[in-house]
């Protein structure tokens, strides 16, 4: 028996203290592989728990209500279907009806509502037949029964969205919103054994590691649907096999947290499926909408199958980049349904023989045209939400939109704004606007363009244009006159003399009208209607500038200014918001109501969290109200507003007032109907001269906008406290009805003239009482001659 060298351990004693270190480590590697096993399982529940997911705030436009009597043409119908993404079935496909679909006949149409939850409660789809005359909707049925209709309300227009910050856009679905067929479909392509394995399939795997062992890199997959939910939801593409062996894990570990249907319904939600710009598309039902612009439960089996098809690679098959391979990838994806999923080979064939059926341009979820809008709807709602409320928990908002009258306002405005640029000869692109339309009954907002460009979301002029408003101030001067009516009325003769005014700080200040004339005394509502400016400084000064800038602040404008003189002719800067709440107040008569883009707020659930009523406060007094919005439709009907009426119809009897600022830099029109109320704005963004006065800019873009949206007649009725009187304007005295020149003016109770003036006849009636004198005397004269002879 040999012994060890001299200094070295026996082998008994190697193994002997090699035991202790082996068990040592096995038990550190077990310890660390259970501690890291723990860690992945903490985070697998801190992760899946609760909120998953940052949704984006939907935002959707006013829902359209359908009745009989209900001023809609059959084009404007087509067009709010078309928005809506409502499908157009042909003749040969009568028998299958498909909610979100329609049939036209003419002025008839055979709709089938889609389901949608409102504030209110969920409206069912409904198959309806209704049809069209002159421009209005006439009749209304239910298709099946025939039964007449009295409401149908459709699906709002998604109009836009407030994302998170990881850009990441989802539709919600839960699993049993999901059709049946794409269920199959993808557990058919994407992973057979769903419901036998426990996160992991083992011969996927095997296989998978033998393609990437021959390849010598990871080529293959083998991943389960949970291993994709956990790659995606939880960890990165990296392909490297430290990454597959944690994904495996946590596969397992969420398997055994959470049931099948949860991990199917998360990874509906989850797999990403496309990219449209910088917003990462996610999830089967946002994706719908992103490739087809229907929802999720209207697509048929070929769209079903192009959707499964993606998740194996949404860039490589995109149907727009690459049409070839996304129709080549849809076929496989058929064709594995017709041995897997128990679909016919007949029912392949004819889907495979259809077009991809993908629109060239990517549906960005809502109108392209309403950027302005929506930063409107985001500052009303940081009232009462945080900025992570707003993009991250998936609120539904319900807005006032009307998407008709947004496509038709920014589309009038973009054109008129070129058309002017080019007769002025200014730069190109050099001239810009805004408008607002609201409505005159309850302060809603309509539409918005924030500038020629709809589309660009960058500076919001509508919101954020502070420009001196010119003449638009003088309703509130010649308001705050009408309040006091023992001194003032609509026929007080009014001084358009020279005129000049010593500033406090020295110096002086002479006022000029626009035309650089002088008229004499002038009735005050003859002023208003040409925009006199010297009356109106008088008027203005006589009151008190104080008081008009009280006027002003009743009427709803929240800025406060110095009580300048300059004041009186518009040397104040406003948005058009601004000015378009201060009309809001005159449209309304008298009542103040805070114009508001939003009715109510849904959770992502469709539970209702706040509804926004109607506020409606009085902010002056009916009657002097009346009598300036009477003055204001002279404005139009012989002032500065007269040209409008070459291309409207006269029964609008519109009320308006025209603006126009130092040098022709900005040119404003603020007018109302008996339904809508319009402010348009046009200037230059370096506030160099535009050569557009109030008439000859913002009036004419004024008139385009309301011939595209129509409008209702304005019918003033007169409040209580109204009295009439026969009004010699000349001398402000009270007159009779046949007298030469006399207008039947509206007076506040007790404010009408009692003094009778001199009642002239018209020069041209007596022109027509000689020639009819002249004409009897010559018959009386030849009658005479005839019978003088025939009596001689």
């Amino acid at each position: 028996m040999t012994s060890a060298p001299s200094g070295q351990p026996s082998p008994a004693a190697r193994v002997h203290w090699r035991r202790p270190l082996i068990a040592y480590v096995i038990v550190v590697l077990s310890l660390a592989s259970l501690g890291y096993v723990a860690y992945l399982d903490h985070t697998v529940r801190n992760q899946f728990e609760g909120n998953r997911w940052a949704w984006p705030s939907q935002v959707y436009a006013r829902p359209l209500e359908l009745f009989p009597g209900a001023p809609l043409s059959s084009a404007q119908f087509v067009e709010e279907l078309q928005l809506l993404g409502y499908r157009r079935s042909s003749q040969s496909e009568r028998g299958e009806r498909l909610s979100g679909s329609y049939m036209r006949h003419g002025e008839e149409f055979q709709v089938v509502t889609r389901p949608f939850t409102f504030g209110d409660g969920k409206e069912p789809s409904i198959p309806v037949r209704v049809r069209f005359e002159r421009n209005r909707l006439v009749n209304m049925q239910h298709l099946d029964s025939g039964a007449p209709l009295e409401l149908v309300r459709l699906d709002p227009v998604l109009i836009g969205k407030i994302y998170p910050s990881h850009n990441e856009d989802r539709v919600f679905v839960r699993l049993n919103e999901v059709p049946p067929a794409l269920i199959q479909a993808l557990l058919a392509v994407e992973d057979r054994k769903f419901y036998d394995h426990h996160g992991i399939d083992p011969y996927a795997i095997m296989r998978a590691l033998w393609a990437d062992v021959r390849a010598g890199e990871m080529v293959q997959g083998g991943s389960t649907l949970t291993q994709q939910l956990v790659k995606n939801f939880f960890l990165t593409s990296e392909r490297t096999l430290s990454r597959k062996l944690k994904e495996a894990i946590m596969a397992w570990l969420l398997e055994m947290h959470y049931d099948k249907k949860e991990i199917l319904e998360a990874y509906c939600n989850e797999i990403y499926l496309g990219q449209f710009g910088k917003h990462a598309i996610h999830g089967f039902g946002r994706a719908s909408w992103f490739y087809f612009r229907r929802p999720l439960s209207d697509l048929k089996l070929p769209e079903i199958a192009l959707l499964v098809g993606l998740v194996r690679g949404p860039s490589y098959y995109d149907p727009r980049r690459q049409p070839k391979r996304a129709t080549a990838r849809r076929n496989q994806v058929l064709d594995i349904l017709v041995k897997q999923a128990g679909i016919t080979e007949k029912e392949a064939k004819t889907a495979q023989a259809l077009s991809l059926g993908v629109p060239a341009k990517a549906s960005s979820g809502g109108l392209s045209f309403s950027p302005a809008f929506i930063d409107l709807v985001r500052r009303q709602l940081q009232r009462d939400y945080s900025e992570q409320d707003l993009n991250s928990t998936g609120l539904q908002i319900f807005t006032t939109l009307d998407p008709l009258i947004q496509n038709q306002t920014v589309n009038a405005l973009s054109e008129r704004i070129a058309k002017l640029e080019r007769q002025q000869r200014l730069p190109r692109d050099s001239l810009e606007g805004a408008a607002i339309i609201t409505s005159s009954d309850n302060g809603e907002v309509l539409a918005i363009a924030g500038g020629r460009d709809a589309d660009f979301a960058g500076f919001n002029r509508a919101l954020d244009a502070k420009r001196s408003i010119g003449s638009l101030v003088k309703p509130a001067v010649y308001l705050t006159a009408l309040m006091n009516p023992k001194q003032y009325t609509l026929a007080t003769l009014l001084d358009d003399s020279p005129f000049t005014l010593k500033n406090p700080g020295g110096g002086v200040w002479t006022p000029n009208n626009y035309d650089k004339a002088f008229h004499g005394n002038v009735p005050l509502k003859t002023a208003l209607a040409h925009s006199y400016n010297i009356p109106t400084v008088r008027l203005g000064m006589d009151v008190g500038v104080g008081r008009v800038l009280h006027t002003m602040a009743r009427l709803g404008v929240v800025e406060r200014y110095r009580p300048y003189p300059s004041v009186l002719l518009g040397a104040v800067a406003m948005d058009p918001f601004q000015v378009t709440q201060m009309y809001q107040t005159f449209a309304s008569g008298g009542f103040h109501t805070p114009l508001r883009a939003i009715r109510e707020v849904l959770s992502v659930e469709g539970k209702r969290l706040r509804h926004y009523d109607v506020s409606v406060r009085q902010a002056v007094e009916p009657a002097p109200v009346f009598l300036l919005n009477r003055a204001m439709q002279d404005v139009m009907r012989y002032g500065t507003g007269a040209s409008l009426y070459s291309r409207i119809p006269g029964e609008w009897a519109v009320a308006g007032k025209t603006g126009t600022t130092d040098d022709l830099r900005d040119s404003w029109f603020a007018g109302f109907t008996g339904d809508r109320l319009a402010v348009v704005w046009l200037g230059r963004d370096d506030n160099r001269p535009t050569g557009l006065s109030g008439s000859t800019g913002a009036l004419q873009a004024w008139g385009d906008i309301m011939l595209r949206i129509g409008a209702q007649p304005l019918r003033l009725k007169p409040p209580p406290g109204i009295e009439w009187a026969w009004t010699d304007p000349a001398t402000g005295l009270r007159t009779s009805e046949g007298c030469y020149g006399a207008v039947n003016l509206p007076y506040m109770h007790g404010s009408s003239p009692v003094r009778m003036g001199v009642c002239q006849s018209s020069p041209i009636i007596e022109e027509g009482f000689d020639a009819v004198e002249t004409v009897i005397d010559s018959v009386v004269e030849k009658t005479l001659n005839i019978l003088e002879g025939i009596f001689q």
